[in-house]
């Protein structure tokens, strides 16, 4: 288990038609960086994030159950991944995270305050794909919301 605590909330800034699903469906795209395969929020709400992620059609996906969120997408991960090792935490920026490569970005990035998850093969890999999974819908713990509608 963890010793640390998940953020209140969590958020994901991406064009709709994408986060519609993730609200629906529970789907997730985790991408490859480095040896790892990540999902990546933001732990505030930013409007200037919706520029940055997702500057055309852009909405937020707010998670309002950050435990449930995280158990049931840890959990898809392990049975799609069985043979992968998955941990989220807060990316730190500047410096070497504790979590390690993966949690740690430039001072520059520092404005998007990012929660991450991480999942990484237990045997090395040559080459990581993206992969999609599905969590079931989140639609009771989570909402879209625009740039304009947000209410704290």
């Amino acid at each position: 288990m963890h010793d640390y605590q998940r953020p209140p909330t969590l958020h994901r800034y991406a064009p709709r038609a994408e986060l519609e699903l993730s609200l629906r469906e529970g789907q997730f795209r985790l991408i490859p960086a480095g040896q790892f395969l990540t999902l990546s929020f933001s732990t505030v709400w930013d409007k200037s994030l919706f520029d940055l992620l997702a500057p055309n059609d852009g909405s937020c996906l707010v998670i309002h159950n950050t435990e449930e969120f995280g158990e049931r997408l840890h959990r898809a991960v392990q049975r799609t991944l069985p043979s992968w090792a998955g941990i989220d935490g807060e990316v730190e920026y500047g410096a070497r995270a504790a979590l390690g490569a993966a949690f740690t970005k430039t001072l520059a990035e520092a404005h998007e305050h990012e929660w991450q998850f991480a999942w990484r093969p237990m045997t090395p890999q040559s080459r990581l794909n993206p992969i999609t999974i599905k969590i079931g819908s989140i639609e009771s713990f989570a909402e879209l919301r625009g740039r304009e509608s947000y209410a704290a």
